[in-house]
């Protein structure tokens, strides 16, 4: 990627080189003690952040951990926890033998649900990215009150040609592997990733090469946390690979979880979707078509943890759970 990115230029190929090797090199801040857990199902853990108030649950993607939404000096949970809500998060954690065989639905159905339902009340809902579209289901099928998601992906035929193309091909490579171990490893994910947008991933390590200061801290906590992460159930990577990219099952009214076919605008409870108009990895075009419609000229992480994401995503989420909670 990085000889056909910088063919036509050798001192970017050294610029990036002396970037990345920097990024390799960096201090690195210890993380943030695991917050207590309220419960555990075959491997999750459902963690508790403090707070008074009405509860609002997170579900975060099943690709990368949870760390994006407790990031050291840009945690959304906790602020929220200090704002006046009981915030409680669904930490996946790693997929061990006994779920190599969930799907996508199987991690609703066995795991989120159970969860849920031993809260003994109802919840608001925070689902990010793909742990949004799983929110989507959770609300129709769980005792939920409300349901916001954050950059979720529903109609996957949004997502442009040549990136459904170049995840099929991915996924016809790394299907024995998935198939003889299990599971999808995190490092096949993050190659996908890169190559949906090379000249970006390559100008990020030029940029670094000269950054200083918090910017190049907050680079190297987003970078760790995208290189980071448990791999993914096996039965989970086909069905994200197949069911929702190649198929589109959830933006066609097919993808069914619990036995029902799941359809966010049919759902009775307030919805709002905050969709980013600039983000390259959840395109604006893949968002669900139902509730309330938030549009952010913010990327995908950047709307949580970026400098703007206080005033631009967490501020109003904090309003409308208010606000949502007032009418229930």
């Amino acid at each position: 990627m990085l000889r056909s990115e910088t063919a036509d230029d050798l001192s970017r190929m050294k610029t990036a080189l002396a970037g990345l090797r920097r990024y390799q090199e960096a201090a690195r801040e210890p993380p943030p003690a695991p917050m207590p857990a309220l419960a555990e199902r075959r491997g999750a853990t459902l963690r508790d952040y403090g707070g008074d108030g009405p509860v609002v649950l997170f579900i975060p993607s099943l690709i990368n951990p949870p760390s994006v939404l407790d990031m050291n000096g840009r945690s959304l949970l906790r602020w929220l926890a200090a704002g006046g809500r009981r915030v409680l998060l669904l930490d996946w954690g790693w997929p061990g033998p006994d779920r190599h065989a969930l799907s996508v639905a199987g991690h609703v159905e066995d795991i989120a649900l159970p969860l849920l339902e031993g809260l003994g009340e109802p919840v608001d809902l925070v689902g990010y990215c793909l742990g949004g579209t799983m929110a989507f289901a959770a609300a129709q099928l769980g005792p939920v009150r409300s349901l916001a998601t954050i950059a979720a992906p529903w109609h996957f035929n949004g997502f442009p040609a040549e990136s459904r193309e170049k995840l099929g091909a991915l996924w016809a490579g790394a299907e024995g592997t998935v198939q003889a171990l299990g599971v999808l490893p995190m490092e096949v994910l993050q190659s996908a990733f890169w190559s949906l947008d090379p000249a970006r991933t390559v100008a990020k390590f030029e940029d670094f090469a000269t950054l200083e200061g918090e910017a190049a801290r907050t680079f190297v906590r987003l970078e760790d946390w995208a290189n980071d992460g448990p791999p993914v159930a096996g039965a989970a990577a086909r069905e994200i690979f197949e069911s929702l990219f190649r198929d589109d099952l959830p933006g066609t009214g097919q993808w069914r979880v619990g036995g029902e076919i799941i359809e966010p605008a049919a759902l009775a409870i307030p919805l709002l979707n905050i969709v980013s108009t600039t983000d390259r990895i959840v395109p604006h075009a893949s968002a669900a078509r139902a509730g309330e419609q938030l549009d952010l000229g913010l990327g995908h992480v950047g709307m949580v943890v970026g400098s703007k994401g206080v005033e631009a995503l967490w501020q109003p989420l904090a309003a409308w759970l208010s606000r949502a909670a007032a009418k229930c």
